[in-house]
């Protein structure tokens, strides 16, 4: 049964108190389970992405008693999914699905399929015998960027919206705990009129303060490069604050990672109503206490809208090449940034360099023989 929470939702919830039909079909579908036959082996195995709405009754012992959740899929998981959807799919010598698999970080396993299928499309289209790696980045792109759109900007636009994303893509570059970016473009995507493609470098299950306080700085640093050039800021910002005002917000009220309120959860009710429980969730701290959490929301984005400013005055240099490039040519992959502007934190000649880096260092701070340690 899929989407089992279209019948097994939580009696007695709902718009109105009056009789539901659904709950027809739970007492049915609860009283079928006990046994259909006691003679007859029958399995009985459900999905849902909200479990939290389910029916006690449904989840007990001798019902639905096994719970599996299915998350995102790993490093291995990915390349497995690859290898599955491409077996009716002719490829070139040079497809690396491992590689596809390590630049695919956070897609699902629909979303692999869904850049498997784009990615022969693109290959038919261009009347080739097999798909290759070029098809396969087209797809990704696509799926994570949006499909291009046959827009002409002006020369000031473009400048513009390359300022604004080679903002996001140098914070990114410099910052430890911001995502690693793979491609920026100020070819219109989706509804975007320019996008900075970032993903993890790896695989990570959760993410510390610092992290996310990088986060806040490179969605906030597109403005912040807007404000040193122009003066002034526009509305392509629009996503990017709703998103930094989202995780700030989350940080206070969920993770209690504000020093002010403290390890306090003051979660309210998910954000669609309608999908839980029940129309209206009671909240459970005062007046004062939401203007405090306000409070804090803005002193934190205000915080790190400085350091992003800061930041890219720093790399004033920086911006302009790399937006000069970008107006150029129209997009710039991570290894064309490198070229202009030298690799970044995240990169593994960066890393390498910092460790020979500190390496030096302690040869110097290690006292030599017959010293008194």
């Amino acid at each position: 049964i899929d989407e089992i929470d279209a019948v097994g939702r939580v009696r007695g919830a709902g718009l109105g108190g009056g009789h539901d039909e659904r709950e027809q079909t739970l007492n049915q579908i609860l009283s079928e389970m006990d046994g259909f036959n006691p003679s007859e082996a029958t399995i009985v195995v459900a999905a849902t992405n909200r479990p939290d709405v389910l029916d006690p009754a449904l989840l007990r012992p001798g019902r639905f008693d096994r719970h599996v959740t299915v998350g995102k899929p790993t490093l291995n998981g990915r390349y497995e999914i690859f290898k599955v959807h491409v077996r009716d799919v002719p490829l070139a010598d040079q497809v690396d699905l491992k590689r596809l698999a390590a630049n695919t970080i956070g897609l699902t396993g629909a979303d692999i399929r869904n850049i498997v299928n784009e990615a022969a499309l693109w290959a038919a289209r261009h009347d080739k015998t097999v798909v290759e790696m070029d098809d396969f980045e087209y797809a990704r792109d696509k799926i994570l960027m949006g499909a291009k759109r046959e827009e002409v900007m002006t020369e000031e636009e473009k400048r513009k919206t390359a300022y604004h994303e080679i903002g996001h893509t140098l914070a990114a570059w410099h910052l430890p705990g911001a995502y690693r970016v793979h491609k920026v473009t100020v070819i219109p995507r989706g509804r975007a009129l320019g996008v900075t493609q970032m993903m993890p470098s790896e695989d990570k299950m959760s993410a510390a303060r610092h992290e996310l306080l990088d986060q806040l700085v490179g969605l906030l640093a597109g403005r912040a490069a807007e404000k040193i050039v122009y003066d002034e800021t526009s509305i392509g910002a629009e996503n990017d604050l709703e998103r930094a005002t989202g995780i700030a917000r989350r940080m206070v009220t969920h993770w209690g990672m504000s020093d002010k309120l403290g390890p306090v959860s003051y979660k309210l009710s998910d954000e669609d109503p309608f999908l839980g429980r029940e129309m209206h969730k009671q909240r459970e701290f005062s007046e004062h206490t939401m203007e405090q959490i306000d409070a804090e929301v803005s002193h934190i984005l205000h915080h790190e809208a400085q350091r992003a400013f800061d930041l890219l005055q720093s790399k004033r240099d920086e911006l302009e090449c790399l937006t000069d490039a970008l107006v150029e040519r129209e997009e710039l992959s991570e290894q064309e940034i490198t070229d202009l502007i030298g690799p970044s934190v995240h990169s593994d000649s960066a890393s390498a360099a910092e460790s020979e880096e500190e390496a030096v260092a302690t040869n110097q701070l290690a006292p030599e023989p017959g010293d008194d340690v």
